[in-house]
């Protein structure tokens, strides 16, 4: 659907966070360098631990909107994305957009490849430790994902388990609820990412009523990680300025 353009407002701010055993350092590497381009400054923080990494993001959103005093950019990656959006809905005059990066099911999560595979890596974490665990999970990885879950898995430490367990029983909204929020929403998805289905950021985007998903590689961001921030700030223009779907 094509809706008029407008002037696009850029946001001061953009907060962003991190997906399920993942953290700020991987959120900084891929939409750091794209947001300063547009001279949005990035604010990525830590993953609250353990099982608090839910409640406790949704409680850091408003603290840093609140300290804002202005409607500001969220999103993140993942289960980031799920709780940004979220915090959109129940919070709709302190949101001033949404980026969405690989988002993983809508409501429930029931089966989706997302919540099965974090509750076997809680499982195998669990059982095994870190450590072991690490060996197990990356074993036939791409390079660059194994260690980028080397290091977000060791930082997450004693609270890992509990941080996956709690991600993957997290409802994300429902597509009725998506439907309620009129901020511009941009999407980034990976074509070749079976955990995170393409399908799934397309849904979303439907329900939405302003928003706009780029696709991209899981292969494109071993590359570059900027490059999935770059889909989703690419997303985000289109559906601010109503460029059609």
């Amino acid at each position: 659907m094509t809706r008029s353009r407008g002037p696009l407002v850029r946001p001061e701010r953009a907060v962003l966070l991190p997906g399920t055993g993942s953290d700020e350092v991987f959120v900084r590497s891929a939409f750091a360098g794209p947001l300063a381009a547009l001279g949005i400054p990035l604010t990525a923080p830590p993953p609250p631990r353990g099982a608090a990494v839910t409640g406790g993001s949704l409680d850091l959103l408003d603290e840093l909107a609140e300290r804002a005093g202005r409607p500001l950019l969220v999103g993140g990656i993942s289960l980031g994305a799920h709780l940004a959006a979220e915090w959109a809905v129940r919070s709709p005059h302190r949101c001033a957009g949404l980026l969405v990066a690989l988002p993983a099911w809508n409501g429930p999560a029931g089966g989706a490849p997302a919540a099965v595979a974090a509750r076997a890596s809680a499982d195998l974490v669990a059982r095994e430790g870190v450590d072991r665990a690490l060996r197990l999970a990356t074993s036939g990885v791409a390079p660059w994902l194994a260690g980028e879950l080397r290091r977000a898995w060791r930082r997450h430490g004693t609270g890992l388990a509990a941080a996956l367990c709690a991600a993957a029983g997290h409802p994300a909204p429902t597509r009725a609820a998506l439907r309620q929020l009129a901020v511009p929403v941009g999407i980034a998805a990976c074509a070749d990412d079976p955990v995170h289905p393409a399908p799934v950021a397309h849904a979303w985007a439907a329900a939405l009523p302003r928003a706009a998903v780029h696709e991209t590689t899981l292969a494109a961001v071993g590359a570059d990680r900027e490059t999935l921030g770059r889909a989703a700030l690419l997303a985000w223009l289109r559906a601010a300025r109503g460029v059609p779907r």
